[in-house]
């Protein structure tokens, strides 16, 4: 026969062991009101305000009015304006714009010709969202000009770069990278630590005259291997399973992997001298990895966030990581070109670790 006064002791020991941790309890209540805020504000595939830059050829009046109207239609915002076609290519290969708008010099008598576009838009394919946003703007009409009335032929033609088969998977693969990385390193060395204390092993380490930075770094590099083994592993069956190219080249892809599991592995250190169990340990790393996958641009358009979920991305490893890899990977951009992205990942990194190595006591308590 089941004791309901047992039954009511053990419930009892568990809700006063639960308020002790402080940790436990914070996640609790953390991770849902962090989930409704995510997907409530921050996550909106109706994207908005995409980079863009433009080189306007014509110069005129009436090609003015036509960037006007476009910033007005909401959906791009003008960063920069060029001398030429071949700037905006290598804005859009280094991920600086999304959207290049070409007017040509004759667009005027364009204007009034419907047998061809008057301008054109050289779009980052490699994202099908931004690809989407931008086929929107080919149902614009030039509303400064009567010569070009709605039943005539459309103002843009839509010209698609590093993806113009339309192929979700060459999106997808370069972020999911991404996403392994981050759940298997951190949670592997966030757990690391704690399991060496709750083990007995600490003790042994102790008595040994290894010093805190030793024991840091001797605990990252074997995870290192691993993340390159992972790494070559998802190239591997993307290149042999869905076809998905590496235009830049592969050694910047291995210096990227390096740079990001080196700061994933640091935050999991930096993890494992904070918590006081594994499962605390665990906790910490899904509350990073949900924004980390949420905010980072792997699953939704990175300008359609409000600017405060932007800030709070811009710290996350996973963001700068995504636009290196795809920088690499689909556009054919070299590390030169990305340097600022890779920067913000070495001084996370360096940060990350120093702040562990600080925390971390040769000690039992």
């Amino acid at each position: 026969m089941m004791s309901l006064r047992r039954l009511f002791a053990v419930m009892r020991k568990e809700v006063w062991q639960l308020k002790r941790d402080r940790l436990t309890v914070g996640m609790i209540l953390g991770i849902p009101i962090m989930q409704v805020l995510l997907f409530g504000y921050a996550i909106n595939t109706d994207i908005r305000h995409i980079p863009a830059a433009v080189v306007d050829y014509a110069n005129t009046q009436l090609s003015h009015n036509l960037v006007t109207d476009m910033e007005a239609s909401q959906v791009v915002r003008i960063y920069a304006r060029v001398g030429e076609e071949k700037e905006l290519e290598d804005r859009l290969r280094t991920g600086e714009v999304s959207i290049g708008i070409v007017i040509p010099e004759d667009f005027e008598r364009r204007i009034q010709d419907d047998s061809r576009a008057a301008a054109q838009l050289l779009v980052d394919g490699s994202d099908p969202i931004v690809l989407g946003a931008a086929q929107q703007l080919t149902a614009m009409q030039q509303h400064q000009s009567s010569q070009k009335s709605a039943s005539s032929g459309k103002l843009f033609e839509v010209r698609n770069y590093y993806n113009p088969e339309r192929r979700s998977a060459v999106n997808t693969l370069p972020g999911l990278i991404g996403v392994i990385l981050t759940m298997t390193m951190v949670i592997f060395t966030a757990i690391s630590l704690v399991r060496e204390r709750e083990r007995g092993n600490l003790e042994l380490l102790i008595n040994t005259p290894i010093t805190s930075n030793e024991l840091m770094i001797g605990k990252i590099l074997p995870y290192i291997l691993i993340g390159f083994i992972q790494v070559s592993l998802v190239l591997f069956l993307g290149f042999m399973i869905f076809d998905v190219p590496i235009q830049g080249l592969v050694v910047d892809v291995y210096i990227i992997t390096l740079v990001f599991v080196s700061a994933n592995l640091s935050l999991g250190i930096l993890f494992s001298t904070l918590a006081k169990s594994q499962f605390q340990a665990l906790q910490m790393a899904i509350f990073v990895m949900l924004p980390s996958i949420l905010l980072s641009g792997f699953m939704f358009p990175f300008n359609a966030m409000p600017t405060l979920a932007q800030w709070i991305a811009e710290i996350l490893p996973m963001t700068h990581f995504v636009r290196l890899i795809r920088g690499v990977m689909l556009r054919g951009a070299g590390l030169g070109e990305l340097l600022p992205e890779l920067l913000v990942l070495m001084a996370f990194t360096f940060i990350t670790l120093v702040l562990a190595i600080k925390r971390f006591h040769k000690r039992l308590d």
